[in-house]
């Protein structure tokens, strides 16, 4: 997705090991706690002790040292002396803990190591949980910048928009992982309102069952979480953000040369290349610390995921595009709290569908042969013995430009309900037959840009939410 005026864009809760204790008031940590163990899985308030000293989490840790990890930005706090009768200098932060805590099948490749910052030191009350409209309407909301569409402030966003996409989150350096989020500046984009403004229209917005998000990436947003320390700061960093605006959660937006795979790595369930194991590490990280109702949705490019039916990374032997198919592996390892998939059907070259057919963007067949990869699942690399399983239905959306100066493959609304006609109920397909077959928990609809609709005087809004709305 794209700032230029012409183109667009479980909670690891595992069972530990050992038992952990869960402090039940701040008194009751003068004795000593079980003692730390580094195969244990520890949570937000749990304690342990070590060294004559009491511990306290402050979110989800495994193999952290709290005599190492316990300084002022680091995953302990540390109580004070344990084994006497002097209560803990430090007392654990009473929070609200989620009602339901799903586990994912698949375990980190590598132990989330999230370490705070300065503006969010402490854990906040995890995100509550709240559901999605059966069909949604997601777009992205130009808030950092300014372009052709104009600046739009998040109070004036129609009530049409389930999911608002904030654009964007950007690192600081590609390999920092540390992400910046501000407001677009005055100079830039008058009329901006205030940060307070923005604050209490997020609130609102939310307040009526919309979800808000912060996308990180974009175009310009280059992310590759090539180290453990900078997987760490973008925990924390995001983690700083999600707080201080006080959204649900966050979209992954990587482009360009974000992701990539090293040669041989092969096995997308088995990843091996830095910057994926450290951005699948992470993302678990954010769902552990903010519990079932934290969102996550994903707006990849074509290139990098049905791409992938064909080539995958450099390939065997070396040669091929390594960034081929290489958010497969992150979507593989959070399915099980992926909120929303809705990949980029534009910007795109011809991408070949399940019919072994090239399709080109443009119109529904488009659509409908990018989304039946999706729902139907593929062989990787043509190997049927390395199959991308579906995803769920209600995990599926793909996203459209919302004009014609949006996005390259722009499609008339007639095009794009056609597509998901065809998706949801079988009927009205065109030159793709669907091997996924009927799809009527399809999620819906995301677009390329809310600034962009308004422009157009809402034609994407105005078309798809009663459409999506009709739907069974």
């Amino acid at each position: 997705m794209r700032r230029s005026v012409t183109l667009a864009t479980a909670a690891v809760l595992a069972a530990a090991c050992s038992s952990v204790y869960v402090a039940s008031t701040a008194s009751a940590a003068a004795a000593c706690a079980p003692a730390w163990s580094a195969s244990a899985t520890y949570v937000k308030d749990n304690v342990a002790s070590k060294g004559g000293n009491n511990y306290t989490a402050k979110w989800w840790t495994q193999g952290e040292d709290p005599t190492l990890k316990s300084g002022q930005w680091d995953v302990w706090i540390n109580n004070g002396a344990c084994g006497g009768t002097t209560p803990p200098t430090t007392s654990p932060t009473p929070t609200t803990s989620p009602t339901t805590s799903p586990s994912p099948t698949t375990s980190p490749t590598t132990s989330p190591t999230a370490s705070p910052t300065p503006t969010s030191p402490s854990p906040t009350t995890p995100i509550p949980v709240g559901g999605l409209p059966k069909h949604a309407l997601i777009g992205y909301l130009h808030a950092s910048f300014a372009n052709g569409a104009g600046y739009l402030k998040m109070a004036d966003v129609p009530a049409e928009w389930d999911i608002i996409n904030l654009s964007f989150g950007e690192p600081t350096s590609v390999t920092s992982g540390d992400i910046r989020f501000t407001l677009c500046p005055a100079t830039e984009c008058p009329g901006v309102e205030t940060e307070a403004q923005f604050i209490a229209a997020i609130k609102a917005k939310r307040a009526a069952g919309k979800k808000v998000l912060l996308s990180i990436g974009g175009a310009n947003g280059q992310v590759q979480l090539t180290t453990t320390t900078a997987r760490d700061k973008f925990v924390s960093s995001v983690s700083a953000i999600i707080d201080k605006y006080g959204l649900d959660g966050v979209d992954i937006d990587f482009e360009g040369h974000s992701l990539s795979l090293n040669t041989g790595d092969t096995d997308f369930k088995n990843p091996t290349t830095p910057v994926i194991v450290n951005l699948i590490s992470a993302l678990k990280s954010l769902k552990a610390r903010y519990g079932a109702g934290f969102v996550l949705t994903m707006a990849p490019e074509t290139f990098f995921v049905q791409l992938g039916y064909q080539y995958y990374g450099s390939g065997p032997w070396g040669g091929q595009d390594p960034r081929a198919g290489s958010y497969l592996p992150v979507i593989y390892a959070v399915r099980d709290f992926l909120t929303v998939l809705h990949v980029q059907d534009y910007n795109s070259g011809s991408i070949m569908g399940l019919d072994n057919q090239y399709h080109s963007m443009g119109g529904a067949d488009f659509h409908v042969a990018m989304t039946d990869m999706m729902l139907a699942g593929f062989p990787v690399a043509g190997n049927t013995a390395n199959m991308f399983p579906a995803l769920r239905e209600d995990q599926v959306a793909f996203g459209a430009p919302s004009s014609t100066s949006a996005g390259n493959g722009y499609v008339a609304p007639t095009g794009v309900q056609q597509a998901v006609t065809c998706l949801v109920k079988g009927s009205n397909c065109g030159g793709y037959t669907p091997r996924s077959g009927l799809n009527p928990d399809f999620r819906g609809l995301m677009t390329w840009s809310i600034n962009w609709d308004k422009f157009y005087s809402w034609e994407f809004k105005n078309s798809h939410e009663p459409f999506l709305n009709a739907l069974p």
